[in-house]
């Protein structure tokens, strides 16, 4: 029997229902990222000794200097992506323990997701099998760079603070797509969208977000 995955306790469905009424209360509107959420087991992309504190609304630790970002982050920027409207191909910079990969995985024709860490990546890859993730194509590279072979992409979402937007990124996105990312560094950084349009690309500032700082290269 698969504990981790049928959840027990702090684990357990009922608590996942818990998170989305949190998250509603938080003004998450798209009931459809919230009916996602309520369905991953967000304890199995968590390191057994976190999993009783998966669910709280808090980034935890997932080695390697990186986090997972706490449930409200991963709701709003999925929701901003979405826009009500149903995502074909994504992609993600910043494949991490892979949480956000599943959630969006469930909302998508496909998703391309991209980590620089290595040993990272095996261990998303592994949670991202295990939550029944069948869509996703995971590469180990620089997420500053993309993917560009595998472009136009539909909707692109970087969960790491960068100082600016990486041309590349804009060069991939589709004619009314939509890229969502932090930029800034340390205390100072916020949510921005860029939406393409047939003429020019339309960048909107939104909250304020914490995320670690985009790397380049590989390890």
């Amino acid at each position: 029997m698969n504990v981790r995955i049928s959840g027990i306790g702090m684990t357990s469905q009922r608590t996942r229902l818990r998170m989305v009424d949190r998250l509603r209360s938080q003004g998450i509107k798209d009931e459809v990222v919230l009916s996602v959420m309520g369905t991953i087991p967000r304890h199995i992309f968590i390191e057994e000794a976190l999993s009783s504190r998966a669910y709280e609304d808090t980034a935890l630790p997932i080695g390697f200097g990186q986090t997972i970002s706490n449930p409200y982050t991963v709701a709003r920027m999925t929701e901003i992506l979405r826009n009500g409207q149903d995502l074909g191909k994504v992609l993600e910079i910043g494949t991490g323990c892979g949480y956000q990969t599943a959630v969006l995985s469930k909302l998508s024709r496909e998703v391309f997701t991209v980590e620089r860490i290595s040993p990272l990546l095996t261990k998303a890859r592994k949670n991202i099998r295990e939550a029944h993730c069948n869509n996703v194509r995971a590469r180990h590279a620089d997420g500053g760079i993309g993917i560009a072979e595998a472009a136009p992409f539909d909707a692109i979402i970087m969960t790491a603070a960068s100082t600016h937007i990486p041309s590349a990124l804009l060069q991939q996105l589709a004619v009314g797509g939509r890229l969502v990312m932090p930029i800034g560094s340390g205390d100072q950084q916020r949510l921005h969208l860029i939406e393409r349009t047939p003429k020019e690309y339309i960048e909107t500032v939104l909250e304020a977000v914490k995320f670690v700082p985009l790397l380049g290269g590989v390890v």
